[in-house]
């Protein structure tokens, strides 16, 4: 691997950066269409994109040689995916993008939770504090006045 695909922070801020314009640029595209369809016409462009770059970059390898572990949890991973975006866009058409896309990142909380009782992964004291000022900061946007 080179040096900025070993970037994992690099990567994260990219991360978040299209996250941010993802939030954006559907808010404005789901005017008067129906959340689910902008979802499909959404994952279709996805779908679409990736595989290019997948071939392009000669990442393309045979899923008949994975494991049933691994195509299991990626499937599953899939699965929660589709489920998050539906949910996501019904969530942007009804509010604000500058609530649904903080209250989106409670995301952060529940991983770090999910993490440290099934992968192990053990953050440290200020990571807690962190990942707990996210979470307060989710709560704070959900309290009705």
């Amino acid at each position: 691997m080179d040096a900025a695909s070993n970037n994992w922070f690099l990567w994260a801020i990219l991360s978040a950066g299209f996250a941010a314009l993802t939030a954006i640029f559907a808010k404005i595209g789901l005017e008067g269409v129906n959340s689910d369809f902008a979802t499909l016409i959404r994952t279709v462009v996805i779908l679409v994109v990736l595989a290019a770059f997948v071939w392009a970059t000669g990442a393309l390898g045979d899923p008949r040689q994975l494991s049933w572990k691994t195509l299991t949890f990626l499937v599953a991973s899939g699965l929660a995916t589709g489920a998050s975006w539906v949910c996501y866009f019904r969530a942007l058409k009804a509010g604000e993008a500058s609530q649904v896309a903080p209250v989106d990142k409670f995301s952060v909380v529940l991983v770090a939770l999910f993490a440290f009782l099934f992968l192990g992964e053990r953050p440290a004291g200020r990571e807690w504090l962190a990942i707990s000022l996210v979470g307060a900061g989710v709560m704070l946007l959900a309290w009705k006045r």
